[in-house]
């Protein structure tokens, strides 16, 4: 397993950008996702080279492949793979029924800093994570990341191994965190030889129901913005 890029140190502010575009880059590559990109990309420039680079190379990305070929990449990468599975719960739980009290326990962490999840989407959603780290509490919204460190680092190698566009989101995210040290850098060796458990209590691990258009703002809130 190859070794994880040394953490970059980012004050508040840049960590609520970092985290809030990130978010939105994985969201469902749809018009309003694409509008943003020069607001997106005014705020990535301002961000450490570690976290900019590639931020700044996903956009190109974005820049360069048309809408239709962007949906069709996005749902082959995500919804069509268990290792390119966005929920962080999955990876240490599976469809077990400890999966569900841990879900439960992420929409816990958002009701105590006072916002309310919309119902189409699952808590534990990267993207939702990482939108609550950057508009909600960043402290806690961090320490849901580090709980699931190994669940994000065994996307970002699977995403990088498949050559997909996206693994540079997760390249920037895994930057804003702590170098992977001891029993993390082993979780996540395990997570890769061994995969999830497989218990079936009817939770959907791609988040099926979300599929078609991605999380969006998910938050009952207008705090939702990209920070420059």
């Amino acid at each position: 397993m190859r070794r994880p890029r040394k953490g970059t140190a980012l004050d508040d502010a840049a960590l609520a950008t970092a985290w809030q575009a990130a978010s939105l880059l994985l969201g469902y590559p749809d018009a309003a996702l694409l509008d943003r990109r020069p607001l997106l990309r005014r705020a990535v420039a301002a961000l450490p080279p570690p976290v900019a680079g590639p931020l700044g190379r996903f956009l190109d990305h974005l820049d360069a492949t048309p809408e239709d070929e962007l949906a069709t990449e996005y749902v082959a990468t995500f919804d069509h793979r268990k290792r390119g599975c966005l929920y962080l719960t999955y990876y240490a739980y599976g469809d077990t029924r400890k999966r569900g009290l841990a879900l439960l326990r992420f929409k816990q962490v958002y009701a105590a800093a006072g916002l309310r999840l919309d119902d189409s989407e699952l808590p534990d959603h990267l993207a939702v994570v990482l939108e609550f780290a950057a508009t909600g509490d960043p402290r806690e919204g961090r320490r849901l990341l580090l709980e699931h460190r190994a669940g994000l680092e065994l996307l970002r190698l699977a995403l990088a191994d498949s050559r997909s566009p996206w693994a540079a989101v997760l390249e920037a995210v895994s930057a804003t965190l702590p170098p992977l040290a001891g029993d993390d850098r082993d979780a996540v060796a395990r997570l890769a030889a061994e995969g999830p458990p497989e218990e079936e209590v009817g939770l959907a691990p791609y988040g099926a129901d979300a599929a078609a258009t991605g999380p969006g703002p998910v938050f009952v809130t207008d705090r939702l913005e990209v920070r420059s």
